[in-house]
């Protein structure tokens, strides 16, 4: 473990990371990013961390740092960390215990679900940190794969009182991270290079929304000061000036740069030319992280054949497994020797791992060696490889020493990629089956590899890597049936990665050629064309609806889910509302294919245009089930965000809060926009003006660059429900008009309803009856629960009666829907306070104030506290002096106590940690001046 050590000019972060240590020793946990350019000091940053937590703080340090080699392979990263920690996994909880040991490899099992692999990290940590704090350290995060990024971004993000830091280093990306096309990386090439530095950007933007140290170069007396002590004599101070600045003080380039430069060399800069060093001032036309690889690149050309050789072997063994690595060299025929001299020149440190000083020295090693070399090298790897304990990196190993074609080995990165998407491993897969491709004779066989791994690509969240593969399909002989697919896929790319308008046309297309082909494709096809012109809405084609439902009319039925939707949808399209709402329940009610899972962006519309809450609920849950298991990226955000909406019907906010966080988290992973409908709506019923105003302006901006008239639609009902809670009813009655103009499915009832509202506090007596008798139409071809009461609800406004407010308010309690329960009450209340029957308005206005305040409906509960004040009741404030109120978590946790459930069962169903849970209880505890549980329902009932 790295002693403590000061550090030239970082005063500053290293009293940030020391007090990180501190107050995790205290029982706190502490999450940061350090973001800063390669060599700013990241690094040793994270050394002086663990030295310090470890001599001078007592905690116990976990280390890892991500590859560029694994960034592709599933978990690998995740396990790195957790690995020295594995002796705690007894007392992890079943089926976390499981959901670990399967990732990990330690047992067979079903493919783990990322929520409980993500809890199933947090609470192996807490269970570390309760012997001694934990400090976990993450280096070089950029190049974690997604699947480990996404784990510690969800652990980071529930931190709190475990003793637990989770610290990452981050390199800032800049012109100088991307290949370049006459650069080749052997290990795939410049194409595949690039590929995963866009994935190592996915990673890093993962960790997005945690608190932030950034890395910037040192000042200019400590740079010049850090420079004096690697220069080989002396230099013109306007010499050292140029120097400093051009290297803008980042520590490892000046300390790297002048090495093995001579005074002469240096008299004019690092150029060695005045003129060149005048006509560069000011300008960066050779990235940093170039320069500083050149110069160690100069290093390794000096050191003897045999270290060189053993860098490179290091290089591409990307663990540092030092026994593998000494068997390697063996038959190679390299003794341990060799190594010195690498360890004299400061390029790598042998120890436990064997480890280069920096990420540059390892990609400087890649760079120097030459392809026969390298193909050796990863030829003796993959002998020394056991294929029973790591037959995935042996077939990497094997596939990166092949030249030419070798369907062996292209069957052996088949069966690895079949493993990782058997773990979830979307990206990984994708990577083996582009190997196995390269190295197929079979024009066809190479073709079919292509399209697996393009769909793999898409279905992990990186659409932008599929154009590239498409067109490198197309290269070759197709089959009709293959031409077809590839055009799907490349229109549903485009529709993923932005469902404008122009994705309907080759949406439409594609369907077409598939209907004789491929009838169960074409289907689905012809559905997302349908849903393309759906969120076009009001800024599509004028016809682009019509014509979809139209040519997916071709189709002979099919008794199969997306046979019976798309025969609904397409009577929606062209015969209305009240024709297709029986088509649309019986379709909806038959889904019970986890793979159509994948519709769940029109599904939970059409559910809800039925008023089908219960199913939009149900299959969101499902789908972020399956989308964890199968590591379907590209489907958990639109899961997400429609579970957050849900969640925030059922009135818990906090809960729909976490959801959407950790949605943000996963989007970031990806290229696909997240669905803003959760957020607009958790904004628009949190009331709170400022934030919600922004997101809608956002929204707004957003829609219209995109053609995606339905977010017009969301952000015009979400603003009618703001305006509405905010007691604002002309702003409300505007923005509910602007949403009804328009039939977006589900939103426009939604806004008919805020439309009644909104018109009849505004005193326009006949636009809401005309907005409830339009209503009528949609809930009198259903007929259900949440139908008859958003109905009677609407009625109750129009013209007011006791039985259609009490209809509304029980409808809504048996539709499981407390948020609408609770405005219905309020609005109750609020006919009963003016009809001066102020007793029974109190029960009603009280009832709703408490429950908006509880949920966090600020808005809603104000305007409801008003109300009450009205009827002569006085709100309870706070006291000057008294606790403070409970937060809307720590209500929760107290809720679920009271209801019997222990700290293991509030944590699992909070996503928190068992001490975060006991943690909070205390707190709880303390501002409610008691000393158990047992005290908790009276305390909660009389606060």
């Amino acid at each position: 473990m790295p002693g403590e050590f000061m550090l030239r000019g970082r005063r500053r972060e290293q009293e940030t990371l020391d007090r990180l240590v501190r107050d995790v020793r205290s029982g706190h946990s502490r999450a940061l990013v350090l973001r800063g350019e390669a060599g700013a000091g990241k690094t040793a940053l994270l050394d002086h961390l663990a030295g310090h937590a470890y001599r001078a703080a007592g905690c116990r340090v976990a280390r890892a740092a991500g590859v560029e080699l694994e960034s592709e392979i599933v978990y690998a990263s995740l396990q790195q960390l957790c690995a020295p920690l594995l002796a705690h996994l007894d007392a992890v909880p079943e089926p976390q215990r499981a959901a670990l040991a399967t990732a990990f490899g330690l047992s067979a099992g079903r493919p783990p679900e990322p929520l409980i692999l993500g809890l199933a990290t947090l609470h192996l940590f807490a269970e570390a940190a309760a012997e001694r704090p934990l400090i976990c350290v993450v280096d070089d995060a950029q190049w974690l794969d997604r699947m480990s990024a996404t784990i510690l971004a969800f652990v980071a993000r529930r931190l709190e009182a475990e003793s637990v830091g989770l610290v990452f280093a981050v390199r800032t990306p800049g012109a100088d991270e991307v290949v370049r096309p006459d650069e080749t990386i052997r290990t795939g090439g410049a194409d595949e290079a690039n590929r995963t530095r866009g994935a190592d950007q996915g990673a890093a933007q993962t960790l997005r929304g945690l608190p932030e140290l950034v890395v910037e170069g040192l000042a200019d007396a400590d740079a010049r000061a850090l420079l004096d002590t690697v220069l080989p004599g002396p230099v013109d101070d306007r010499v050292r000036d140029r120097i400093v600045a051009e290297t803008r003080g980042n520590p490892l380039a000046l300390l790297e740069l002048p090495r093995g430069l001579t005074a002469t060399e240096l008299a004019f800069g690092f150029t060695g030319r005045r003129e060149e060093g005048l006509r560069d001032e000011g300008r960066r036309d050779e990235g940093l992280a170039a320069r500083l690889e050149e110069g160690f690149q100069r290093r390794i050309a000096a050191l003897p054949a045999d270290s060189r050789r053993l860098l490179l072997t290091a290089a591409v063994e990307p663990i540092g497994n030092v026994p593998l690595l000494w068997q390697a060299l063996e038959r190679l025929g390299i003794g341990p020797e060799a190594a010195a001299a690498a360890e004299s020149a400061e390029l790598i440190e042998v120890g436990a791992r064997m480890r280069f000083r920096h990420p540059l020295v390892r990609s400087a090693v890649w760079r120097s060696g030459h392809a026969a070399e390298l193909r050796e090298v990863h030829r003796v790897l993959a002998e020394v490889t056991d294929p029973e304990q790591d037959p995935d990196r042996r077939a990497w190993h094997r596939a990166h020493a092949t030249v030419g074609f070798d369907d062996e080995v292209a069957a052996e990165l088949e069966r690895s990629a079949e493993r990782a998407l058997s773990r979830g491993g979307r990206s990984a897969g994708a990577a083996f089956l582009e190997r196995a491709a390269e190295l197929t004779l079979d024009p066809g066989r190479r073709a079919d590899l292509l399209l697996r791994a393009a769909r793999s690509r898409a279905d992990a969240g990186s659409p932008d890597l599929v154009p590239a593969l498409l067109a490198t399909v197309e290269l070759a002989p197709l089959t009709p049936l293959q031409q077809a697919q590839v055009e799907r896929l490349r229109a549903r790319v485009a529709f993923l990665t932005n469902p404008s308008p122009r994705s309907v046309q080759p949406l439409l297309a594609a369907a077409r050629r598939l209907e004789g082909l491929d009838p169960a494709a074409a289907r689905e096809t012809y559905l997302m064309a349908i849903g393309a012109a759906m969120y076009a809405g009001r800024l599509g084609g004028a016809d682009d609806l019509r014509r979809a439902a139209e040519s997916a009319r071709n189709l002979p039925p099919s008794p199969s889910f997306p046979g019976r939707f798309l025969a609904a949808l397409t009577t929606w399209a062209t015969d209305g509302h009240a024709a297709a709402a029986p088509l649309l329940v019986e379709a909806l009610k038959s889904m019970n294919n986890r793979e159509d899972l994948g519709l769940l962006w029109l599904v939970a519309p059409a559910a809800h245009e039925v008023f089908r809450v219960d199913i939009a609920r149900d299959r969101a849950e499902q789908a972020i089930r399956f989308a964890r298991e199968i590591g379907a990226l590209s489907m958990l955000p639109t899961a997400m965000s429609f579970r957050a909406g849900n969640l925030l019907m059922q009135g818990r906010f906090s809960d729909a809060s976490g959801m959407l966080d950790e949605c943000a988290a996963v989007a970031s992973a990806t290229t696909i926009p997240t669905p803003p409908s959760g957020a607009l709506a958790l904004a628009a019923y949190r009331g709170r003006e400022r934030e919600a105003v922004e997101l809608f302006e956002q929204t707004r901006a957003e829609a219209r660059a995109r053609g995606q008239g339905r977010l017009l639609g969301l952000t015009a009902y979400a603003e009618a429900v703001l305006r509405n809670g905010l007691g604002d009813y002309p702003a409300a009655l505007a923005a509910a008009r602007e949403g009804v103009s328009y039939p977006d499915p589900a939103v426009f009832q939604w806004t008919l309803a805020e439309l009644v509202e909104a018109a009849v506090r505004a005193g326009e007596p006949g636009i809401a009856a005309e907005a409830r008798d339009r209503l009528a139409v949609r809930t009198a071809a259903i007929g259900n629960d949440w139908a008859r009461a958003t109905q009677a609800l609407a009625g109750a406004l129009v013209e007011p009666s006791d039985e259609l407010f009490r209809e509304a308010v029980a409808g809504y309690g048996s539709a499981a829907m407390p948020v609408l329960r609770m405005r219905a009450r309020l609005l109750y209340g609020e006919w009963l306070r003016r009809d001066n029957r102020r007793t029974e308005a109190r029960a009603e206005l009280r009832a709703a104030h408490e429950a908006f305040s509880v949920m966090g409906a600020e808005a809603f509960a104000e305007r409801a506290g008003r109300e009450l004040v009205a009827t002569g009741e006085a709100v309870r404030t706070r006291r000057a002096g008294a606790p403070v109120d409970l937060t809307a978590q720590e209500g929760q946790i107290a809720r679920l106590a009271v209801a019997g459930r222990t700290n293991a069962e509030i944590a699992a169903t909070l996503f928190l940690s068992p001490r975060t849970v006991e943690w909070h209880l205390r707190k709880v505890f303390t501002k409610l001046g008691i000393g158990s549980r047992r005290e908790l329902a009276a305390a909660l009932k009389g606060s």
